[in-house]
């Protein structure tokens, strides 16, 4: 409390009143530039733009399924999707031969010994298996 004391705005104030009773015709210009500037400063610092908060969303939920399906319909439905997804793989294999066989034509064709490119990639697939392998292993031996 020691130190506030020693800050009193009565001098301040005192040398203020003096100065401004003096005669200047420009004291009221000034005095009106002061309040509004400091008035406009403490109105935009204090000024608060509230946000209302959003509107919750509606949630419409789309069915694709009749409500009340049963078991066995949804079983059978699974069984008929997986015949279908079943007969995409294998046209897509079929297609991936097709193209393998195309390129192998192309590659003797151009000289290359297509079947030793194949054994020796066959050979290099199945030493990385036989490592995934033998990690997948050490890591489910390993101490926890």
């Amino acid at each position: 409390m020691r130190m506030i004391s020693r800050y009193d705005p009565r001098g301040g104030i005192a040398d203020f009143w003096e100065v401004f009773r003096q005669p200047n015709p420009y004291r009221w210009p000034i005095l009106a530039a002061s309040a509004v500037i400091t008035g406009s400063l403490i109105w935009l610092v204090t000024h608060e733009t509230i946000y209302a908060p959003p509107e919750r969303p509606t949630v419409t939920y789309i069915t694709t399924f009749a409500d009340g399906r049963t078991d066995a319909e949804i079983a059978a439905r699974n069984a008929e999707r997986q015949q279908v997804q079943d007969a995409l793989n294998r046209l897509r294999e079929e297609q991936a031969e097709t193209s393998r066989e195309l390129y192998r034509q192309l590659g003797r064709a151009t000289g290359l010994d297509v079947d030793a490119m194949e054994a020796r990639i066959r050979a290099e697939e199945e030493a990385a298996r036989r490592q995934a392998a033998q990690e997948g292993n050490t890591t489910a031996n390993a101490p926890r």
